[in-house]
């Protein structure tokens, strides 16, 4: 799963994972110990479940990071565990590979801002202490001088409008990251993401934007000083046809970050107190009043690009209804995970993800498997997609999302598999985002099933609902749920206990964290494939509810 994303890695794109938290040491198992894992004899389902993460997690796959050999091998095993499944190659040229072409980009120099106003002469700001510069991969050498003007969060919608009293086409808008804590818990992960605040900008004529330094700490404000020693990790998207970095607002891009002292500079003569702006940001419900800046902002920008190949993994099982055959129902899951990085307390370099996402991989292969057993074939299409680059930004899931290999008037959704937890007896399911659309009652009786109830989001916060694949398939109009087993019970416990110690660590493997409830991974396989056998047999395709915020803005099959 993506992490949490800094506000400099949204500057650039939302591709670049949060700063690494500091790992706690897990006690070394002896060898009978690692021997009683891996050897341990389970039934045929369990066992095969753990056949494929033994393989994706191994150290020999060094973390499968995008880009990698390794995470080519861990690509040509899943596409052979596909082909043994009986799907059929929905790749490029007749093959399960589709050719993803990542970019990998970074700030080339410290580029350079300054600001001037009206009958005076520029003023330089100073990198590491007023400023630093984005990446911009779709234009590698990047000039831009206009007005500047605050709008607060850089939120309009839910009956908000941060931009009221303002005109900001041909400026340039400034505005800080996140969302109110009111709104509902997925309309804010969404408005919190600051490439939906640049849509929102561009749409309202700004042809470029820069996030503040919050004066608020918590979760998610990283200190402008600690941003200032990463501002140049390369972050990852994909390349446009004509070789340039895909940005989702190439007419509005990110120009990089200021501190709260250089944004002090700024507000002067304007009528409006920096102090004030900055007491106010304490509350993260605060309502801002937009304030023409009395200054032009000049920015410039140079990027380094460098071309990366890598895959998405896509089969599929045909539909065999004459009418509705040709529509797809996606089964999502991310391959990659972050590589080979810094050593943990034990000295261990390799970042296995095995929960994430090598057990989303292997359900999703068990999926296929159950799918060939039962003898049936399902009346709708069913599409098995391992995608690239989860972890630098949703980027393989973005590229497939906007460059399938069906026709995309034949998708109609995407149920999505994630680093489910699965180190105890799961009560309940975790849907995000079911409740947008009718995937919710398929959900819910699909749960029921299997004997277990359907719970909300337990951690609003942690805005895990733009946080994963299934989110650009939203971004299409497409109805989409990404699935968790829930918090109740002891649920919440061994969520809090995998995310605090073995979430992006190296202890994320078969071994250090808490052993796998191999009996709960099976029941997990079991509820996704009824979710996906419901879909993909039932006689109406998903539809988004009445009046959904998420089906009103990006579109799709609605209920009348």
């Amino acid at each position: 799963m993506l992490r949490l994303i800094a506000p400099l890695g949204l500057i650039a794109l939302g591709a670049a994972p949060a700063l690494a938290q500091t790992p706690t040491a897990a006690p070394v198992p002896s060898p009978a110990q690692t021997n009683a894992l891996l050897n341990a004899e389970l039934p045929a389902d369990q066992a095969a479940l753990k056949s494929h993460i033994m393989f994706l997690a191994s150290d020999q796959m060094r973390g499968r990071e995008a880009g990698s050999a390794e995470y080519d091998i861990a690509a040509q095993y899943v596409a052979s565990q596909f082909y043994a499944q009986g799907l059929r190659p929905a790749g490029d040229d007749g093959s399960y590979l589709q050719k993803v072409p990542l970019i990998s980009y970074k700030p080339a120099d410290k580029g350079s801002m300054a600001f001037t106003r009206k009958g005076g002469e520029p003023v330089a700001f100073v990198f590491g202490e007023d400023y630093l510069p984005a990446g911009n991969p779709n234009k590698t050498a990047f000039q831009l001088s206009a007005p500047l003007v605050f709008v607060g969060y850089g939120i309009a919608g839910l009956g908000r409008d941060d931009y009221k009293g303002v005109d900001v086409k041909g400026k340039i808008v400034a505005f800080f990251g996140g969302a109110p804590s009111k709104f509902p818990a997925e309309e804010r992960a969404h408005f919190g993401s600051v490439p939906t605040k640049a849509e929102i900008a561009r749409a309202k004529g700004a042809i470029g934007y820069i996030t503040l330094e919050s004066p608020r700490a918590g979760r998610g404000n990283y200190p402008f000083k600690t941003l200032a020693g990463t501002y140049d990790r390369p972050r990852v998207t994909w390349a446009e046809a004509d070789g340039s970095g895909h940005i989702p607002t190439p007419t509005a891009p990110g120009l990089g970050m200021l501190s709260t002292t250089a944004a002090a500079r700024l507000f002067e003569g304007s009528g409006v107190k920096w102090a004030t702006v900055a007491k106010l940001a304490q509350d993260d419900n605060a309502k801002f009043k937009a304030v023409q800046l009395p200054a032009t902002l000049s920015v410039t920008l140079n990027t380094a690009n460098t071309a990366i190949a890598s895959y998405n993994v896509a089969g599929i099982l045909p539909g065999s209804d004459p009418a509705i055959g040709k529509e797809v129902v996606v089964l999502s899951a991310h391959l990659d995970h972050v590589g080979v990085g810094k050593a943990d307390a034990k000295g261990d370099t390799i970042y296995n993800g095995a929960m994430d996402n090598a057990v989303g991989v292997a359900s999703l292969i068990e999926e296929a498997r159950r799918f060939k057993a039962s003898g049936k074939p399902p009346r709708r299409s069913i599409l098995f997609l391992a995608v690239t680059a989860e972890e630098k930004g949703l980027v393989g899931a973005d590229y497939f999302a906007r460059n399938p290999t069906v026709p995309k008037a034949n998708l109609v959704a995407d149920v999505n598999l994630d680093m489910p937890i699965l180190t105890y007896k799961f009560e309940d399911v975790t849907p995000f985002g079911a409740a947008h659309s009718t995937l919710g009652e398929t959900v819910a009786r699909a749960a029921a099933q299997i004997g277990v109830g359907m719970g909300g989001d337990p951690r609003p916060d942690e805005a895990f609902f733009v946080r994963s694949d299934h989110y650009r398939f939203v971004q299409q109009g497409i109805p989409s749920v990404f699935l968790w087993p829930g918090e109740k019970g002891p649920g919440k416990a061994a969520t809090e206990a995998f995310l605090s110690t073995h979430y992006h660590q190296p202890s994320d493997d078969l071994v250090q964290q808490p052993a796998i409830d191999w009996e709960s991974g099976a029941r997990f396989v079991d509820v996704n494939y009824r979710i996906a056998r419901e879909i993909a047999d039932a006689d109406q395709k998903p539809m988004w509810k009445k009046g959904d915020f998420f089906g009103t803005l990006f579109g799709g099959p609605m209920e009348k």
